[in-house]
């Protein structure tokens, strides 16, 4: 395993994360691939002696019972500080009035209880999961600070929003002296490429490092075209994904076969292996529901492809709609 700075910042993470979506109550939201915790043991172990250190969470995955899970596994595994643990704010995690978003109330309420779900003093990294038009930005900003001066949050990211967005909470934040974004969690792979136009090139040029979600395109970078998969079948956000560019998305995926084969290789290590190139990237977030999925990742940090290979991988793409948040 290879480490690395996210952006600027002096937070030290693994070149791979674990992302926990799949690990919490398969009876608990939309998400029936999800594992239980008896198996969602196993895939933290093995992370973990892989030299992962990079565990990425949020309090709505399974209303919190991912962050039970990885919590737990942490304490059991390893020391707490020999890992970097992120979660995130913003969906609802109660019905009702402030049940869910980026007001003050919300926030503090919700960090508080992942603390607890995750048996740790301290968040690492602090993401809010999607940007909230319906509260004041300094509002929430304010009160992100607020968490890092109390020690109970350590540095803090932001996921899946208009680089406009981004640009002005960085700037609000700076303005007022309180603590920046150190990373941007967005969709980005080999068939979803548009954050390229502005929101990466804005992260490089103010040290912010990326930590892209999907890095696989939902599995869709791993298997034929036309081969179907539970997950992608059972998740509710995969109808509006992957869609827009077929022909082209198509020859993407078959290059990347191509590519595997010659290399003798996964087809998901090519995949990996050019997010993993690309600069403004720290660490991809990794979902695995296999322990081949692990073994992939962690041999995409080592795989160097050439710069034919990467024109090739990225020569088919077509402009996008944006897509998993918009």
């Amino acid at each position: 395993m290879k480490y690395t700075s996210i952006g600027s910042s002096g937070l030290q993470v693994s070149k791979v994360t674990l992302g926990c979506m799949s690990y919490g109550d398969p009876d608990v939201g939309s998400h029936g691939w999800t594992l239980p915790e008896e198996e969602s043991r196993a895939f933290i172990r093995q992370a973990l002696e892989l030299g992962i250190t990079s565990f990425d969470t949020a309090n709505s995955y399974s209303l919190g019972r991912s962050e039970e899970i990885v919590g737990k596994a942490i304490r059991d595994f390893c020391r707490r500080e020999e890992v970097v643990l992120a979660t995130k704010v913003y969906f609802p995690m109660r019905p009702g009035p402030n049940g869910g978003g980026l007001s003050r109330g919300h926030i503090l309420e919700q960090v508080d209880a992942s603390l607890r779900r995750l048996g740790t003093d301290y968040i690492d990294l602090y993401q809010i999961h999607r940007w909230d038009d319906t509260v004041p930005l300094e509002e929430t900003l304010e009160t992100l600070n607020d968490l890092v001066r109390a020690g109970k949050v350590r540095y803090l990211g932001a996921s899946s929003m208009w680089a406009w967005q981004f640009a002005k909470a960085q700037f609000t934040a700076k303005m007022h002296g309180w603590a920046p974004f150190i990373s941007m969690q967005a969709q980005y792979n080999l068939l979803t490429r548009e954050d390229e136009r502005e929101m990466y090139p804005f992260c490089l040029d103010q040290g912010v490092g990326a930590l892209p979600w999907s890095p696989l395109a939902r599995g869709k970078l791993t298997r034929p075209w036309d081969e179907k998969s539970a997950r992608f079948d059972s998740d509710p956000l995969a109808p509006s994904l992957y869609h827009q560019n077929e022909a082209g998305d198509r020859k993407i995926v078959e290059t990347v076969f191509a590519i595997a084969e010659e290399r003798g290789v996964a087809p998901a290590q090519v995949a990996l292996a050019w997010v993993m190139h690309q600069p403004v990237v720290a660490s991809p977030i990794v979902g695995a529901t296999k322990l081949k999925h692990l073994d992939d990742a962690v041999a995409a940090v080592d795989l160097e492809l050439s710069d034919d290979e990467l024109r090739s991988l990225t020569e088919h793409y077509g402009p996008h709609a944006m897509e998993g948040f918009a």
